[in-house]
């Protein structure tokens, strides 16, 4: 089969001449495929192009949203770090407090081991272990606290002070009676002072009785718990009433020489679970002089 040919005119206008080529038919399919190549490798390139611009703002993207990831872990690891410092702080202080409170441990069944500068990349296991450090110093501070509730408690309900400031005129135990002149024991210390001088109240409680007491003559009775109680007689006035709160230091009647006295004095008892014991031992403030 010979080979067919094609003529190609070119007319540009009327009064030039026009051009003539003689083409195979494989010139034309030769010239095709090339044009139609052509505009594949066009279409290639230019969508290579497109999405290799695409892929190069999301590298960039990428990599932005990296270097904030990175600063995020860096404070983070920052955060966790001072986080145990500050838990190695208040472990310390609570375990101080402890001490003042008189307990062995925090309140727990087995401290938490601590130990070391270095910390471990803030992985669960971390944070797990932060955690459970966090709440059991909370169940130490709690355990603390009651304890030194108590403690402070106790302390504000034992008398300490001298009730009114004058001359130790009689010492707790056996003495000559003054009115009687027989020996018998006395349950409480005589402090002279001068008439209508303040009597305080040597320790917080409770006004148990403010009444006339025989030869008390007008007394004070206050529970200050844990089985203590104090006595104040012979008193000219009162200055509170039976169920009312007072706090050491509160002035609640005068010195007076009411009831079977032989002048104007403060008789003061302690008494522990329902025993008289020698007040001097409570009195941890200046003590009464000796007359």
């Amino acid at each position: 089969m010979g080979l067919k040919h094609h003529t190609i005119i070119l007319v540009p206008h009327s009064r030039a001449k026009f051009r003539k080529w003689t083409v195979s038919t494989r010139q034309l399919v030769a010239a095709g495929l090339t044009a139609v190549l052509l505009l594949l490798l066009t279409a290639v390139s230019t969508w290579s192009f497109f999405f290799s611009t695409i892929e190069k703002s999301q590298l960039a993207q990428l990599e932005q949203e990296n270097l904030q990831l990175r600063e995020i872990n860096q404070d983070f690891e920052t955060s966790v770090r001072e986080l145990d410092r500050q838990l190695v702080d208040f472990e310390d202080r609570t375990r101080q407090l402890a001490i003042v409170a008189g307990l062995d441990g925090l309140g727990g069944e087995q401290d938490p081991g601590i130990g070391g500068e270095d910390l471990l990349l803030p992985d669960q296991g971390t944070l797990g272990h932060l955690h459970e450090r966090a709440v059991y110093l909370d169940r130490g501070l709690d355990s603390v606290g009651a304890e030194l509730a108590e403690r402070l408690q106790l302390a504000a309900s034992t008398p300490s002070i001298s009730p009114v400031r004058g001359l130790l005129t009689s010492s707790y135990g056996y003495r000559n009676d003054p009115v009687t002149g027989q020996r018998a024991l006395h349950r409480a210390i005589d402090i002279s002072t001068a008439p209508g001088r303040p009597v305080k109240a040597t320790a917080d409680g409770f006004v148990l009785r403010a009444k006339r007491n025989g030869r008390l003559g007008n007394s004070i009775d206050i529970s200050h718990g844990h089985g203590v109680i104090t006595r104040y007689g012979h008193l000219a006035s009162y200055n509170i009433e039976p169920g009312q709160r007072v706090r050491r230091g509160e002035v609640i009647g005068f010195v007076g020489n009411t009831g079977r006295t032989t002048g104007f004095h403060l008789h003061y008892e302690v008494r522990l679970d329902g025993q008289p014991v020698n007040p001097l031992v409570y009195i941890l403030d200046k003590r009464p002089s000796r007359s």
